[in-house]
């Protein structure tokens, strides 16, 4: 239980990483919670681009005046940034030095997991200084959180998104291409699911369902071009595919090299913001289907930058309103080390040691479970090359006449997709309950 502290030290936010909608309504619920409370609030500026260098000066008050219609607007009230205190050198020290000479004896981060990362290492190296709360945001939706959790930010990106692929179903259909759209997704496939499953896109591809690092170019080359030839099978040259940045970490580093130097951060990592994923793929997938005299327009577009801003849809509004309340009063009443969570309506308090990975010292990563039934429904509405389809005769002949080849020939060719198609697509269906129903005799 925890008990309300006798003296009010001032209490910081700042945001980190990546924008999401819905980090003013976090910022304006924690300020209106604080202030309240007789707390003092500053905003740290940036994120912690100039903590980490020791600058103090890069702060603005926060009052309920300041915050109170804030909510309603997308960006950040007081700057972002993805600047990373652990990745720089008495970076966390500089951070509680800058923090102390600012009288802060409270800090509310707001970010993603590289945020919470830091915010749990800034809290550790405290030592009891300073009491460290961290609130979860991406429109990943990739945090470490219970199932069906969402991260803010997630819901009205993957809204929007939706709303930009309905647009381009018309406009294929209209004028008989392509699209395949790049949605972010660092590591996990959430947001791209999200938007394939309800926007009815022709496919979505996830990393989930890939071997990281060891898929071959080929194999979502085909599963691409397979998609675009059933479709051709069935007298439609239109349709759209919802691609997950983080393939490109599922692909062979060998066929990786074959696409020229990829662009990388400080620390050996594709730097995904300047791969044009969506390009490489149109390219291949237009001269795996030239091989068979098959042409087909394939327009790229890439979603992301144009989701994180906007302003929140009314469910991470609500959302975002509750984390910070539940942020401010709970650091207020002396607790820390901790994420905040809603589950079930009710706030919970998620320790820093459940969501930090003891082996890799990052937070943990939520992944999209292919085995669960949310994935295999939208795996079945799917237009993509299923086993079924080489079992079946009449289908196998159409198939293999839009490539001018026999049925033996399209099975060698794009026969091994069936090889991986997952062997649970069943869906998993419960028993139903024993009725307590008597009948009257």
């Amino acid at each position: 239980m925890l008990t309300a502290v006798a003296t009010h030290t001032k209490l910081a936010i700042l945001a980190s990483g990546g924008p999401a909608p819905g980090i003013n309504a976090v910022i304006g619920s924690a300020t209106i919670r604080s202030v309240l409370a007789g707390v003092e609030v500053i905003g740290i500026q940036d994120g912690f681009r100039w903590l980490m260098e020791g600058d103090s000066s890069h702060v603005m008050p926060l009052t309920v005046g300041d915050t109170t219609r804030i909510h309603f607007r997308g960006g950040s009230h007081i700057g972002i940034s993805r600047a990373n205190p652990t990745r720089k050198e008495g970076g966390l020290d500089n951070v509680l030095k800058a923090l102390k000479a600012l009288g802060v004896g409270q800090l509310i981060t707001i970010g993603g997991d590289g945020t919470a990362f830091s915010a749990w290492r800034l809290a550790e190296q405290a030592q009891g200084t300073l009491r460290v709360v961290h609130v979860p945001k991406t429109i990943d939706n990739d945090l470490d959180l219970p199932h069906d959790i969402p991260t803010f930010g997630f819901q009205t990106a993957r809204h929007l998104g939706v709303d930009i692929v309905e647009n381009l179903k018309v406009d294929a259909r209209t004028t008989s291409r392509w699209y395949f759209v790049l949605a972010q997704g660092r590591k996990a496939g959430h947001l791209a699911l999200g938007i394939g499953k309800a926007s009815g896109a022709t496919i979505t591809l996830i990393p989930e369902e890939f071997p990281r690092g060891s898929t071959p170019l080929r194999t979502i080359v085909d599963t691409l071009a397979g998609s675009i030839l059933r479709r051709l099978a069935y007298g439609r040259a239109d349709g759209v595919a919802v691609l997950a940045e983080g393939l490109i970490e599922c692909i062979a580093p060998a066929d990786l090299a074959q696409l020229g130097e990829l662009p990388r951060d400080p620390y050996g990592n594709i730097h995904m913001a300047d791969v044009d994923l969506a390009a490489i793929l149109r390219r291949e997938v237009a001269k795996r289907l030239a091989n068979f005299n098959v042409s087909v327009t394939i327009m790229t577009k890439s979603i992301g930058y144009e989701l994180r801003c906007a302003d929140p849809n009314p469910f991470d509004l609500e959302y975002c309103r509750d984390l910070g309340y539940c942020a401010a009063r709970y650091i207020i009443e002396g607790g820390s080390h901790i994420m905040v969570s809603m589950q079930n309506g009710n706030f919970v308090p998620i320790p820093f040691s459940k969501v930090i990975d003891e082996h890799t010292g990052m937070s943990r990563v939520r992944m999209i479970e292919i085995d669960s039934d949310r994935y295999k429904i939208a795996r079945t509405y799917m237009i993509r090359l299923r086993e079924g389809d080489f079992d079946d005769p009449i289908g196998l002949a159409r198939l293999a006449e839009t490539i001018g080849r026999s049925p033996e020939q399209f099975i060698a060719e794009f026969g091994h997709l069936a090889e991986r198609e997952p062997a649970t697509m069943r869906l998993s269906v419960a028993p139903p309950p024993k009725s307590n129903f008597r009948r009257e005799s």
